[in-house]
């Protein structure tokens, strides 16, 4: 089993995935990628979201303040946790997927 340092520092610090196709697994590396886009858009809706709901509130002329805020973000807490378990778990993957080299699929390297 080789560890390939540069691939798990690239999927590490840059984006899941990109370790992958450094390495040639094409197929494992897009999917890794197109996943983690997926994630980041689904935080990126929640934060917008919340985001309206804040703007909504203030303009009606409620006052912005530290419990209207925590009040919007406990109504989505739960789906922003499991898309931050998701994407973690994905970066611990892909992160040790390409230090090992990972060949457990039929997929040519």
């Amino acid at each position: 089993m080789k560890i390939d340092i540069k691939a798990g520092l690239l999927s590490a610090l840059v984006l899941p995935g990109i370790g992958q196709l450094y390495q040639g697994r094409k197929l494992r590396g897009g999917i890794m990628i197109v996943l983690v886009n997926l994630l980041l858009l689904g935080a990126l809706v929640l934060v917008l979201r919340a985001i309206g709901s804040i703007a909504a509130s203030s303009a009606a002329g409620a006052v912005v303040d530290r419990t209207l805020v925590v009040q919007v973000l406990e109504q989505n807490g739960t789906a922003g946790r499991w898309l931050l378990a998701a994407f973690a778990a994905l970066w611990i993957f892909g992160t040790v997927d390409a230090l090992l080299g990972g060949r457990s699929g039929g997929e040519p390297q």
